[in-house]
């Protein structure tokens, strides 16, 4: 599936939130910018993710002020914000993204909020809304391997894990081998926009 454009009537970023039990998503803004920076502090999340490190206030007020309007109007990245949904701190960031053909999710976890299952309960209400509004027959979870935390998320919100790609990822002026996981919609019980014929063993 190619990238929604503004002409397909790509999601508005001002009236759209996912609510669950205890979550309220909702894309990020200026207001996140100081709890982005500073869940950005933390070693793991630079460790496991391809954002700067070091990671300076400058970066958090670029992605929140420019990289995520824009790609919310470009349909190929959604990033949301995950707050308790009667209101309080950031909780985790996820995003659903699609620059290559391929819808895949990517997430991180405040570090004093880990350990509670926000982020799954967060990635199953995302992946839901994959499917539903943005029409995703797949959607894909990578890591680079070894990231035991984001493996756990992944399986708990109902990705099965496909194997490893090696030398998948580049980053920092290294190549990584990366875990591959999936999710389809018959998964959670949707209807898909084309059959799935999986082989016959």
């Amino acid at each position: 599936m190619e990238p929604l454009t503004p002409a397909a009537a790509s999601p508005d970023p001002s009236t759209t939130f996912l609510i669950t039990e205890r979550l309220r998503l909702r894309p990020l803004n200026p207001d996140d910018i100081e709890a982005v920076y500073a869940a950005c502090q933390d070693p793991d999340v630079q460790r496991w993710t391809t954002i700067p490190s070091p990671y300076e206030r400058q970066h958090a007020e670029h992605f929140i002020e420019r990289f995520v309007p824009e790609m919310w109007r470009a349909g190929s990245n959604f990033v949301f914000g995950v707050e308790p949904v009667g209101g309080g701190p950031l909780l985790a960031s996820l995003n659903a993204h699609n620059q290559t053909g391929v819808w895949e999710v990517g997430y991180w976890t405040v570090k004093e909020h880990r350990g509670r299952g926000y982020t799954t309960e967060a990635l199953r209400a995302l992946t839901r809304w994959m499917f539903t509004e943005l029409g995703a027959d797949r959607v894909e979870w990578r890591a680079e391997a070894g990231n035991e935390g984001s493996r756990a998320v992944a399986l708990k919100a109902g990705f099965v894990l496909e194997g490893t790609l090696r030398g998948a990822l580049l980053t920092r002026g290294t190549t990584r081998d990366t875990w591959i996981g999936a999710l389809l919609p018959s998964d959670l019980g949707l209807p898909s926009r084309h059959p799935y014929l999986p082989p016959r063993p």
